[in-house]
């Protein structure tokens, strides 16, 4: 019995000294750059091909490619930087599939400018008053990115977000 557990030992010894292959990785940066440039592109081109089929919005686009729209002016103050927002809201793919929303799950606050939401939420709130109501396109650059969520937000997804803006606080 020890005789063939000595054996295993070295066995086991002998594979692990074996020099480790390593592929051959011959990506480059400009392949990189050139396969972002494609996908930023076609993400583009879905987005305005969801904006044509709905004619009456008047989005506005910043210069990250955020797009957003006011549809219900509210008269409360403007979001303030590190104040906490208190919204509801529905999260959906540009399918119109619904991802998350305060309808189930009642609404979120954040703290603006200094919490780990989306950077496009945090953008986009940042365009609005307490009791606005506005629609939010998020590219997937300012939303979850090349991972997604890890739960039900795909990698590389644009999101859609309806958002009220109920309450700011300190």
């Amino acid at each position: 019995m020890k005789l063939n557990w000595g054996l295993g030992f070295i066995f086991f010894v002998l594979l692990s000294c074996k020099d480790e292959v390593k592929p051959d990785i011959s990506w480059t940066k400009e392949q990189s750059i050139d396969l972002n440039s494609a996908w930023a592109e076609e993400e583009e081109f879905l987005i305005q091909q969801y904006l044509n089929r709905r004619p009456n919005w008047n989005m506005e686009e910043t210069g990250t490619g955020l797009r957003f729209m006011i549809f219900h002016q509210g008269d409360g103050d403007s979001a303030k930087r590190g104040y906490y927002a208190k919204v509801d809201y529905k999260v959906s793919l540009l399918t119109e599939e619904v991802l998350y929303s305060s309808d189930e799950s009642g609404p979120t606050s954040f703290k603006i400018d200094q919490s780990e939401v989306e950077s496009g939420l945090q953008e986009g709130i940042k365009k609005m008053r307490v009791g606005d109501k506005g629609i939010f396109i998020i590219p997937s650059h300012l939303a979850h990115g090349l991972i997604g969520d890890m739960n039900k937000i795909p990698p590389l997804e644009t999101i859609l977000m309806e958002i009220h803006f109920i309450a700011q606080s300190r």
